[in-house]
């Protein structure tokens, strides 16, 4: 056996040879594709108290209480919830002295001759690190990318067996743990997008940084969690909605940061197809904002802009995507509604920069065509040049002379547009000035940004400021 890189066998034989593990396997929607590792290498005597699958929907709401979507975060809940009970009241008394119980289970939306959309899954395991201590859980979304069910069944009993095995011997190591999750996978496979660490043995964990590891490590493209710090599998919090998004470092956020987002918000909500719903609301870093000069994430920096951006009642969306147009494509992933991103006019300058997309085959064409594929507008904040006073908004805003006929299709199809309004008073202030003033102990800085923001700088000290 490779103890440092072992494959899914060995991985499923290791646990089934461990004498103190014992437990419950619940499997919904794609087979037993996880018990079914631990059947074939052999010694599943050892290990398996029980297999179920309740495939029939009328079957599984009598086991574990209906719910509204079965493929869901809430119905792999109640499958853990059900099946620990279930095994602690009939095997705790006689073998709990010596055994570490654990409880996996799935509840998976694989292809179909039926079903053609894409593939996904909750994976989760509720177990003890040694004999009747309190459980911990952990559990994940998955997205898978295979073309046929088979091969979707197949990557789902390795993602599985990886959960167990990284479960019991990499708890204490949460990214190694995390890097686990896709061995014997690719990307083009499988997708991790959101994890989840909970019980008293997990208290030290902050989930957020498990979002952050998930992007670093690239399992997923991109992470989000709510103002609360809750971890949010994508699909919950934008299928089907309209989305305003705010891309930037947040280093620190600024009046100009709020009044972006506040006159964007007012602006969309009056858009023809809003029909009075209100829009999902992000606040997007992505890696390369997060990156210190010596080009790693520094976590305490990371989780003092989400500290800000929650206490602002904001959610937070981590990504990879340097560029725009990435965005969107992921977005539509989720929703075919209106997606509105607000920049201000030294950020549109970047998108109409040529040099970023060389490696496209359709160069600025193709990217623009991608970011505004669907209802999609770029909402432009006005920007004062602070040496000059030039006010510059979206309809003064000037491009090279090839580009502005393009602009202006653009512009006459209302993709762009100004906004309409802007406190015209802050429109200079840039985050790094603002950080630089934190760092020197100029006091002006306070004015720049908002209210709870400076609470929140002056009681944790955040960017270097000393009182």
């Amino acid at each position: 056996m490779n103890e440092d890189h072992p494959d899914t066998h060995q991985k499923a034989l290791a646990i089934n040879l461990d004498a103190n593990k014992y437990g419950t396997f619940a499997e919904i929607g794609a087979g037993q594709e996880v018990a079914r590792w631990f059947f074939r290498v052999g010694g599943a005597a050892g290990t398996v108290a029980k297999t179920i699958s309740a495939y029939d929907m009328a079957v599984s709401d009598a086991v574990y209480g209906p719910v509204k979507r079965y493929v869901s975060r809430e119905r792999l809940q109640s499958m853990l919830d059900h099946e620990w009970g279930l095994l602690l009241e009939r095997l705790d008394k006689t073998r709990g002295e010596k055994t570490t119980f654990f409880v996996f289970a799935d509840t998976v939306a694989a292809k179909s001759y039926s079903r053609q959309e894409e593939g996904h899954g909750w994976l989760g395991i509720r177990f003890q690190t040694v004999p009747r201590c309190p459980p911990i859980d952990i559990i994940i979304h998955a997205r898978m990318w295979d073309q046929d069910n088979a091969r979707q069944q197949e990557a789902l009993g390795i993602i599985g067996v990886n959960l167990i095995h990284a479960a019991f011997y990499h708890h204490h190591e949460p990214e190694v743990l995390m890097a686990s999750l896709m061995d014997d996978l690719t990307r083009d496979r499988m997708e991790v997008d959101m994890i989840k660490f909970s019980g008293p043995a997990f208290a030290g964990i902050d989930n957020r940084l498990m979002s952050l590891q998930l992007v670093q490590q690239r399992l997923t493209n991109a992470a989000l969690f709510n103002p609360d710090g809750e971890v949010i599998e994508p699909a919950e919090l934008l299928y089907h909605q309209p989305v305003l998004i705010e891309r930037g470092s947040f280093r620190p956020v600024t009046n100009v940061t709020l009044d972006m987002l506040e006159r964007s918000l007012q602006q969309m909500r009056r858009e023809p197809d809003m029909a009075g719903r209100e829009p999902v609301v992000l606040m997007e870093m992505t890696l390369r904002n997060l990156l210190s000069l010596n080009e790693e994430v520094e976590h305490a920096d990371f989780l003092a802009r989400a500290d800000m951006l929650g206490a602002l009642g904001k959610t937070v969306m981590i990504s990879n995507y340097s560029r725009f147009h990435n965005v969107t494509t992921y977005l539509r992933r989720y929703t075919h509604n209106r997606i509105v991103m607000v920049l201000g006019v030294p950020t549109l300058v970047k998108i109409f920069d040529e040099k970023y997309y060389v490696d496209l085959e359709g160069g600025l064409l193709e990217a623009l065509g991608r970011l505004l594929k669907g209802p999609v507008k770029l909402y432009i904040y006005p920007w004062k040049n602070s040496r000059t006073g030039e006010l510059v908004t979206a309809e003064h805003f000037k491009l090279p002379t090839h580009l502005r006929h393009l602009y202006a299709h653009l512009r006459d199809n209302h993709f762009v547009e100004s906004i309409r309004e802007s406190a015209e008073d802050d429109l200079s202030i840039l985050p790094r000035e603002v950080l630089a003033l934190i760092e020197q102990g100029d006091p002006q800085w306070k004015k720049m940004v908002p209210g709870p923001v400076v609470k929140i700088i002056k009681e944790t000290k955040l960017f270097g400021y000393q009182g």
